[in-house]
This record gives structure tokens, C-alpha cells and sequence, in this order.
């Protein structure tokens, strides 16, 4: 299995994917692991595939998975990995421009922060999978691309 891996200043990306989509949908998730070797923060993310991108959570609040913006972004300690998965924090691409296709790539700009306020910006090309691949049963995620972008806001 092929893996996406990119040095960002000092955050490593490895495993990136996609999750493909089928015509007429308009949302999906990216998932990936992130490793800061000193306290960052992603704060933003853009994609040409996309015309809006944002970093997300998804939490079980009571009996409802709740999906949410990050507005202050997703902190990463150092030395500790951060995944990126389904049910969990995402990287959620909404008013897709086209249907994203297993076996392509989509473009990604992680922009990152550091506690000294430098930010930096890294390219990575994402693969995508087929539509169901990493999806734990339950996860809410397999209905996620459905989803209107102002459905899930609180």
C-alpha cells in the first residue's frame, strides 16, 4: 500500500487518503496521521477539488455523533501522532467541483502554526480510496457525504 509521507517544517504527514465519492455528490473526508517534532497547530486547509475545506471533529455527544468545525484548529503536541480518521478528526471537503476517483490524487495545502506564531504550508498529493474504505462500522462517516456543509454546524 502506497503511503503519502511529507515533511512540514517540523510536522511529518504519512498515510493521507481521500475517501472517493460517486457523481453528484458534493462532500467527503480526508484522513491522515500528522506528527509535530514541537507544538503546532493545523490551522487551515485548502484544496483546488473544493470550494471549501475545513479541519473537522466528529464526537458522540450523549446518543448523537455530532460533526463540527474546528475553529482554532486541531493543536498537535510534540512528538505525539495525530490521526486523522473516520468517526474522528477529518480534513471535510464540501462543494466538490468534481467527483473524486479511486485511484486519483487530490491536492492538499495543510497550513500549520507554531507557538512562535510561523506559519508555514505544505502541498501533498492525497490518494483516493474507494468509497468505503476505512470506514468503522458506525463511524456516521458512510453518511457523512450526504450532508449539507450548514447541516452539521452547531
Amino acid at each position: 500500500m502506497a503511503s503519502a509521507y511529507a515533511q512540514v517544517g517540523q510536522v511529518a504527514v504519512s498515510d493521507a487518503w481521500a475517501r472517493g465519492t460517486v457523481p453528484g455528490q458534493t462532500a467527503t473526508g480526508i484522513f491522515m496521521t500528522l506528527q509535530a517534532s514541537r507544538a503546532t497547530t493545523l490551522v487551515g486547509v485548502s484544496t483546488p477539488a473544493a470550494a471549501n475545506a475545513e479541519v473537522h471533529e466528529m464526537k458522540l455527544e450523549g446518543t448523537l455523533m455530532k460533526m463540527r468545525a474546528l475553529p482554532n484548529g486541531l493543536p498537535l503536541p510534540a512528538n505525539q501522532p495525530v490521526q486523522l480518521r473516520p468517526g474522528s478528526y477529518h480534513i471535510m471537503l464540501n462543494d466538490l467541483k468534481a467527483p473524486l476517483k479511486t485511484g486519483g490524487t487530490v491536492p492538499v495545502t495543510l497550513r500549520f502554526e507554531s507557538a512562535d506564531h510561523k506559519v508555514s504550508e505544505q502541498q501533498v498529493q492525497v490518494p483516493v480510496r474507494a468509497l468505503t474504505a476505512g470506514a468503522p462500522a458506525g463511524s456516521g462517516m458512510a453518511g457523512m457525504a450526504g450532508m449539507a456543509h450548514g447541516a452539521h454546524n452547531e
